[in-house]
């Protein structure tokens, strides 16, 4: 969670959550963790942090090491890809590092880079320390994968296919076309600033235009679809490995929304081909290779590979436990309600319920000697009724609420003191339903409290653990051990890929998710 907030704008619908300022003009926050790769040109938001591994030895008459940086001088894009790493890493909390888990994937771009169709080209792979499922890839052979699609994938195969997907983004130059795209956009944003700045219907359509730019075209995907399950296929993965994971990323999607608004606009899918027709694709490429078991999974190796391997949020950054967030850092925790789903993001912890509500709690440091009461009047609530004023206390801590409103939407605003911090809860719901948000508000923020000493120092981070099946064993059973995580069956079999399985076999190593 993170202390500042910046403006989250989605579908032409905003909250602005600003030091000064906070407009409420409609409902727009970020739950999706975006599954699929989103490679980028300069300007494009990606992320990540060092934890790398080097691939692409080349034969040569010097004794001198052959690295992937002597290798990358000799590629025009390498200025791209070395411009933006930076801000990658960034962006997604820096590299994952991990000597076990990098000698695995090191072993799997070393395959595929043995069997590629540019056998000039180095690639080096960076594990993003960070939750979300993605990968991506930058010009000039940078490769990206977080942790959170490790934890999704179920062998080196599925690993195998999402790299060689990236690769195939670098072979075709998508990254450099898109650059070019975002180039003319930044043109055509500057008319229409300087031009028709007027024209309403003219900046929306730029918006729009500007939002298509986040992710490849369709055509491009499947492109990268195809030259990858070649590569896959060639190097002795199975070539079906990657329409099994378009299919659990697809259950990923549909698991993490069950209890969210249903925007299609914000669903990675929609401006992807549809899932279906793009599993279909690539199981047709696939079968060139052969039926399906032709190919080598290396499973237990790359279960191996994650065995404790960090799953969901850092310590910095709080824990997400079924329906309750705890900061052992900050030293608070609060609660939503029953069918809401949390997701704790690097701006702020934002939760979902039925109904279209939608919760974000952040923290922002303010003078003591500011009232709560003239901090909440000081001018960034946009939309405030004053006359809704509150103040009381929770527990032993000063608190402040108030309602505003704003387009087809209604809002309590809850501050609450801790010394030099004022932690602040934002509920909104359509106001067509304003008669649930007291309820719901004050719930929440009834459930803010200040962790003990022994509590704080019993938090500690999930992990993917393997877990070998003894007889006797069911999912229910293995499902049980899971940790901090609602719906654990379910879980279990998403992490596992039991898609129509309902029975577990003795022998067999499966994850789970523990402390």
């Amino acid at each position: 969670m993170g202390h500042d907030v910046r403006s989250q704008e989605r579908d032409g619908r905003s909250i602005a959550l600003r030091s000064r300022s906070i407009r409420l003009a409609a409902l727009a926050l970020p739950f999706l963790t975006l599954a699929g790769c989103t490679t980028m040109g300069a300007g494009l938001e990606e992320t990540a942090a060092t934890a790398d591994l080097q691939t692409g030895f080349l034969p040569g008459q010097s004794r001198q090491p052959v690295s992937f940086e002597t290798v990358q001088g000799n590629d025009p894009q390498s200025t791209i890809g070395k411009s933006q790493h930076p801000k990658i890493l960034a962006a997604y909390g820096g590299a994952y590092s991990d000597p076990k888990l990098e000698l695995m994937l090191a072993g799997i771009v070393g395959k595929l880079g043995a069997v590629s169709s540019d056998p000039g080209r180095a690639y080096k792979i960076t594990v993003l320390n960070s939750p979300n499922i993605n990968a991506f890839a930058l010009p000039g052979g940078y490769l990206y994968v977080t942790r959170g699609l490790l934890a999704l994938a179920n062998d080196s195969a599925e690993v195998a296919a999402v790299l060689a997907h990236e690769m195939g983004h670098v072979k075709a130059n998508h990254g450099i076309e898109r650059q070019q795209r975002e180039e003319a956009a930044e043109l055509a944003g500057r008319v229409v600033s300087e031009v028709l700045s007027s024209d309403t219907a003219a900046r929306a359509a730029l918006a729009r235009g500007r939002l298509n730019l986040a992710s490849f075209s369709r055509n491009q995907e499947l492109q990268a679809d195809e030259m990858g399950i070649k590569q896959t296929g060639d190097a002795g993965y199975d070539a079906y490995a990657a329409a099994r994971f378009l299919k659990t990323m697809d259950s990923f999607s549909s698991f993490r929304n069950a209890f969210q608004a249903n925007n299609p606009n914000l669903d990675f899918l929609a401006s992807h081909p549809a899932a279906p027709q793009r599993v279909e694709l690539a199981r047709r490429h696939a079968s060139v290779f052969g039926p399906e078991g032709s190919g080598a999974t290396d499973r237990d190796r790359y279960l191996s590979g994650i065995d404790g391997m960090l799953f969901g949020d850092t310590a910095s950054e709080g824990y997400v436990r079924g329906r309750s967030f705890y900061h052992p850092g900050l030293g608070i925790t609060f609660a939503v309600p029953e069918g809401f789903s949390i997701d704790n993001t690097a701006e702020a912890v934002l939760a979902t319920g039925p109904g279209d509500v939608a919760v974000r709690f952040d923290g922002i440091a303010i003078p003591e000697r500011t009232s709560l009461v003239d901090y909440i009047q000081s001018g960034w609530v946009g939309g405030l009724d004053a006359t809704t004023i509150r103040p009381f206390r929770i527990g032993t801590l000063d608190a402040v609420a108030a309602q505003a409103s704003g387009g087809s939407y209604v809002f309590n605003v809850t501050v609450v003191r801790v010394g030099g911090q004022v932690y602040r809860f934002l509920t909104a719901l359509p106001a067509d339903n304003a008669a649930r948000l007291p309820g719901i508000a004050t719930s929440i923020a009834d459930s803010f409290r200040l962790l003990g000493p022994s509590e704080r120092e019993q938090l500690k981070p999930l992990r993917i653990r393997i877990v070998t099946a003894r007889a006797g064993d069911t999912e229910a059973a293995l499902a049980a051990k899971i940790q901090g995580v609602d719906r654990k069956v379910e879980m279990f079999r998403l992490l596992n890929d039991l898609e129509g399985v309902s029975t577990v076999s003795v022998g067999t190593r499966y994850k789970i998710v523990a402390e």
